[in-house]
């Protein structure tokens, strides 16, 4: 093993073609060479959703993302898929990593602005301040040496970063600094932004046939290309960046290219054709999913596992923090050994331990 990784998603619905190229496939490799951690971030979710009618609906996001990992072939035997909240040691890290940052520091991280903006608020709550601290918190716990992540969060690991090396100046060397790698981004189907759940862009892997084809067939192409005897452009056309993704016939992607750019091939055809790459990319998505669907419990047992393997790594780690900052409470908050394990319980109202 090469080391480990950190990497997840807030549970704020289905996973779509953007995730699949950004992280997703990266992570099936990723799983038999690394040692992989991969978080449904719930408490992060809420640093932007406080209305109780929207928190209820995590629990379903929850089981859907947990779905959308495995029809990809991400292999619960090769990593650990845990819930955020059911690990309290990312909270108490949290805390003690917030002691290490000033608020000015945090506010000059640009994704906050932009979270609160797209979140509708008119000022920063505290929770959404400590966004970063939090997401450090994720990042440092396990000791990741690897974090996979969106350009739009990589100044929330440059914070992991930094944070890691000042506990590290300041008291021991207990955590690694973790390297960032920045994933891929899809273009969504209106074409003018990258793919997302909140812009209405985006095709679903668990998205059914007709889905993808009424999808496809209204996507942005060359607004300038009104007949299909005009030459059309194909750079920065999404259909044309879709087929090059997805088709796996690269030598009719390459005709319909010289056919679209001489004007001899309409958008229909050519789109038409897209709906047959993505519906037979997809299929064994949807085959694998709904077969995951039909076992009872399958959630549940992966989402236990997964917190029962982190919530050894907290400890671990917790255990080197708070003898390398010299607190002396550690054997108080060990839990007593011959009491019953408390299940963990991550579907039924917020997860909890």
């Amino acid at each position: 093993m090469k080391g480990k990784i950190l990497t997840g998603d807030r549970p704020t619905g289905r996973l779509h073609l953007g995730h699949y190229v950004g992280s997703l496939r990266n992570r099936v490799k990723y799983q038999y060479t690394h040692d992989c951690m991969f978080v449904i971030a719930d408490l992060h979710t809420l640093t932007t959703c406080q209305y109780k009618a929207h928190i209820q609906e995590i629990n379903q996001h929850i089981r859907e993302i947990v779905l959308d990992y495995l029809s990809v072939g991400i292999d619960p035997e090769h990593c650990s898929i845990f819930v955020q909240s059911t690990i309290p040691g990312i909270s108490e890290l949290s805390t003690l990593l917030g002691m290490l940052v000033t608020a000015p520091r945090l506010e000059r991280i640009p994704s906050l602005k932009d979270m609160a903006h797209s979140a509708g608020l008119t000022a920063m709550p505290f929770g959404l301040l400590g966004y970063p601290v939090l997401m450090s918190a994720d990042i440092l716990l396990p000791r990741a040496h690897l974090v996979p992540v969106g350009a739009d969060n990589r100044g929330n690991v440059e914070l992991a970063r930094e944070l890691a090396r000042r506990f590290n100046h300041l008291y021991d060397q207990i955590f690694p600094i973790p390297e960032i790698e920045i994933e891929d981004t899809l273009v969504g189907t209106d074409g003018q932004a990258k793919m997302s759940k909140s812009l209405g862009n985006a095709i679903y892997l668990s998205d059914s046939p007709a889905d993808v084809e009424r999808k496809v067939m209204s996507m942005y192409t060359d607004p300038n290309r009104i007949r299909a005897d005009i030459p059309g452009a194909v750079e920065g056309n999404p259909v044309f960046t879709y087929h090059e993704i997805f088709n796996p016939d690269q030598e009719e992607v390459l005709e319909l290219k010289e056919r679209y750019q001489a004007g001899r091939v309409g958008d229909i055809e050519v789109k038409q054709k897209l709906v047959r790459a993505l519906n037979t990319f997809l299929e064994p998505i949807r085959r694998r999913r709904k077969s995951y669907t039909s076992t009872p419990d399958l959630i549940q047992d992966i989402l236990r596992t997964g917190a029962r393997r982190m919530g050894a790594e907290s400890e671990m780690t917790l255990s080197l923090v708070r003898q390398a900052m010299g607190l002396q409470y550690q054997t108080a908050v060990r839990p007593d050994p011959t009491l019953p394990e408390r299940p963990v319980q991550v579907l039924e109202g917020l997860a909890f331990m």
